[in-house]
């Protein structure tokens, strides 16, 4: 600072120590303008560089999360063996002889209809007559159940299938 090659500059009990720059020599219009292309030159590349550069570690993450030969050889063979196994299925299914005929699962849904509605009657049928008995017994619902030994369908999760 001394020698005049850097300027000092005191802020309180700081002092900032920086190039003088009435040393260096000027620049021209020319130098800058072209000093100005080259900074933008280099900053389109760089920009250029830093696209290329994500691109390719975009398709890094994709080719790390692919599978590798071995392992898509592993994938095919458990594929082609269960694609086997359903195949040996299917055809036991196919010439099996113990078919249910039309008429069968026709008889079977027509006795699962009644068998519902009837099972509907019922419940309704004892609801009924459980309320009618409740109506003048002291204790609870629950007590009276209890008492009684009734148990309903909802204590064992029991549900009457959708009517169709």
């Amino acid at each position: 600072a001394q020698q005049g090659r850097v300027r000092e500059k005191a802020y309180g009990k700081q002092k900032i120590y920086f190039a003088d720059q009435e040393q260096l020599p000027a620049a021209s219009d020319a130098e800058l303008r072209r000093l100005d292309g080259e900074i933008a030159a280099l900053s389109a590349k760089v920009q250029a560089l830093q696209q290329s550069c994500r691109q390719m570690e975009a398709e890094l993450k994709d080719l790390n999360s692919a599978m590798t030969t071995p392992e898509m050889a592993r994938e095919m063979e458990e594929l082609r063996k269960d694609c086997a196994s359903y195949t040996e299925k299917l055809e036991r299914i196919k010439s099996a002889t113990n078919h249910v005929t039309p008429e069968e699962k026709e008889k079977v849904c027509s006795e699962q209809k009644l068998y519902c509605k009837e099972w509907r009657k019922r419940k309704r049928m004892a609801t009924e007559l459980l309320e009618a008995i409740l109506e003048g017994y002291p204790k609870s619902k629950k007590q009276f159940f209890e008492e009684v030994g009734i148990e309903t369908d909802e204590d064992h999760n029991v549900t009457l299938p959708a009517a169709v």
